[in-house]
Parts: C-alpha cells; structure tokens; sequence
C-alpha cells in the first residue's frame, strides 16, 4: 500500500495512503482552530451553517448533489479544528470535491435563524437525558474558563445573543489563517488526486502553524458540583482529573489504564467490582479524552439514589488499588490486546483512516502516529501503570452527582 506526504500548490500539507480494490475513497479537510471560539456557539451554528447554501447552490440543491450520487458528506467541529470529509465512489470523487470547495469557498450563511432555533432544540433534547446532563456539568467544570468547556448548556445560555457577522468572521479568520490538512485513503492513483486538490483547493490559503496554545488552566482542589432532576429515576455521577495528552509519555499507559479500569466492558474492573459483584450500576465505565492542550479521565457510574456514598466509596477502593498493586502480567496483557483489537477495529475504513490521519496531522502529532502509538502500547510496563495511577488520581478532581 502506497502512502506519501506532499505539499499542494499553497503549500497544505497532503498525506495520500492507497488501500487497493476499495471502491469508496475518503477525503477528509482540517482547519486548526487558532483562536477561543468568540462566544460559546459561534462554532457550533457555523459547522452547521456550512452545509445549507452556497452562492450558487440552495441547501436543497447541495442535499440533492449528495444524494444522486451517494456521497457520504459531513461537517464536524471538533475541540480543536473544524472537519470536512466525505466518502464517494471513485467515479464521483472528482465531483464530490467540487461540491466540498463550494462549500468551503462559497457559503453563505444564510439559514442562520432557522439553524439557530434548531441548534436550541437540539440542545434542549440533549440535556433532557441525565446522564449527557452530567456528562455537560463535567465538561464545563472540568475545562471551566477555556473553550474546551464549551457545553450545550454554556451554548444555550448565549445562543440568542450569537449574531451571523460573528458566524461569518469566525469562518473567514480560520479560512484565512488556519493551518490546513488534506488527506485522501482509497484506489485512485496518487499523481490524479493531488491534481483534482491542486485544482480546487490550490488557492486556500494555506495559514501557519496553530497559535492557540492557551492551556486550561489547573485544577487546585477538589470540586464537587450537584445538578438535580426531578424526574431522574436513577442518580448519575462522574468524577474525573485532568491529565497530559497525546504528546505525553504517559499517553499509552493512560490509555491502557483506561481499558484495565472501566473501558473493556465485562471484564473491566469497575464493571466486575461495582456491577457483577455489588449490584451498584445499571452502568459503569472509564474515559479518557485526549484534545492537543490536556486530556481528561474520567469514571461514571448510574445507579440507585440510595446508592451514591456506597459507589464513590467503590471509586475509591477501586483506584487505592490500581495505585498500590501492580497489575498482573495477564491482565496487562489482555488490556493490550483489548486495546490493540480496538485500535485496529478504528481503523478499518478508508473514512476512519483519512479522519485519523487527519487528527493526527492537525494536531502535530505526524501522519504515522498510529503506527508509533501501537507499538509503544507493546512496551508499556505494570510499573508504569502504577505510575500513571499515582501521578493523575490525586485530590485535584472533579465530581459531579445528578440526582432526582
């Protein structure tokens, strides 16, 4: 399988990886995010607002392209960059990335009140579920004062003050100055793809290297927050610390130290200790969240009201131990191959791969991260798993409870 890395015409960085005999390709665009989103839902209403109308095509017109021929298009914002990426058959690719440049060079914004009303009842519906309620009071405490805590509930607080100008000027800063980067994973041959790119996206600018570096800032203390929902029939709770991110040395050990906790399903140890054998959780699991400034872990348990001291309890025996013992070669081993089967089920698409290598390259983290990430995953140590455990589960944490 072929896979180079060139520079267009503009100078944005291309990564092209060919998977021969597959008769979809899969083209993904990352603009970095260079700056704080200039109130909580700009981003958000202009992801949105990038695929309803061009100045030469209507929402409609644009839906219709995309549905004669079957291509599989999407807009995402993401914590640290907006995403463009599609997948079409390999004759349509040439017309899918035309369609794409309209949009990226052309939109015109101009459903923006009928998204926004959307965009509020869409967030309206979401916190309606407790546990993505607690899941945003986590997030806005856990980022508190950085974009990265941009929740649904901080975006419905300012929706209605959010005005298109903003939406505009925050899509032509990132369209000017953002850095940029294209990857294509399918069968079509490279020299033809790099021409159809130079084509349509050659005269982008190509922007520099991302300046938002802006770290949230640390957690002092433990903090503690109670949401209540009177028609919650379960209490929902989530605790969790702020940790270091890809770049870090810890990050395969962080990522197996999830798996082994509360990420493996039934055989983790949350599920087995809380679950299987005190009965606690309806649902019980581990996360960690990886953006380019810091990450976060997390543990979530739903369970009884009547059941919340005896859980956080739980939590804590639970990560006394993984600080205190070291876990055994077979567990280790098995969180390995756990992990390794999931990294690989990830990555068996030309979609998930082009939106992988993508992440990988917006970030810095360079095209073959993947690759590099596997095989440190084979190194990590029992030690340092202890280590890792140690070093993040400490008293600067944070808690939140949902309860009826």
């Amino acid at each position: 399988m072929e896979s180079k890395i060139v520079r267009l015409k503009n100078d944005i960085e291309f990564f092209y990886k060919q998977n021969k005999n597959t008769p979809r390709a899969a083209l993904c665009m990352n603009f970095a995010l260079n700056d704080y989103d200039s109130a909580p839902g700009v981003y958000a209403l202009m992801a949105r607002l990038l695929f309803q109308g061009t100045k030469t095509r209507s929402a409609e017109q644009i839906a219709e392209e995309f549905d004669s021929c079957g291509i599989d298009f999407v807009v995402e914002m993401k914590m640290d960059y907006l995403r463009f990426r599609f997948m079409s058959l390999n004759e349509d690719f040439e017309h899918a990335v035309e369609l794409v440049t309209d949009l990226v060079k052309n939109s015109t914004f101009d459903e923006f009140e009928k998204e926004k009303v959307k965009l509020q009842g869409e967030l309206i519906a979401e916190l309606d579920s407790p546990r993505q309620k607690v899941m945003d009071g986590f997030t806005r405490n856990i980022f508190e004062g950085h974009s990265y805590g941009t929740s649904s509930t901080t975006i419905l607080e300012n929706l209605q003050n959010i005005t298109k100008n903003q939406v505009i000027e925050a899509y032509q800063n990132l369209y000017a100055n953002a850095k940029k980067v294209i990857t294509f994973v399918g069968d079509i041959e490279a020299g033809k793809v790099e021409k159809i790119l130079n084509e349509n996206f050659g005269d982008i600018p190509a922007g520099a290297e991302a300046a938002f570096k802006n770290v949230p800032k640390s957690i002092e203390t433990n903090k503690e927050i109670f949401l209540a929902k009177p028609d919650a029939n379960q209490a929902h709770i989530i605790k969790g610390w702020r940790t270091e991110t890809f770049d870090s040395n810890d990050y395969p050990a962080l990522i197996l130290l999830n798996i082994i906790l509360g990420a493996s399903g039934l055989s983790s140890r949350l599920f087995l200790e809380l679950r299987d054998k005190k009965g606690l959780a309806y649902v019980v699991r581990s996360s960690y969240e990886s953006f380019l400034l810091c990450g976060a872990f997390s543990i979530y348990i739903a369970t009884e009201p009547k059941n919340i001291e005896v859980s956080l309890k739980g939590f804590d025996e639970e990560l006394e131990k993984i600080k205190t013992i070291e876990v055994s070669e077979e567990e280790l081993e098995n969180a390995k191959t756990n992990l390794l089967g999931k990294l690989a089920f990830s990555f068996e698409t030309n979609s998930q791969q082009a939106c992988s290598h993508a992440q990988y390259g917006i970030l810095g983290l360079g095209f073959d991260f993947y690759e590099k990430t596997k095989e440190r995953i084979k190194h990590v140590t029992s030690e340092q798993i202890k280590n890792c455990a140690l070093k993040y589960f400490n008293d600067k944490s944070v808690l939140v409870i949902l309860k009826p």
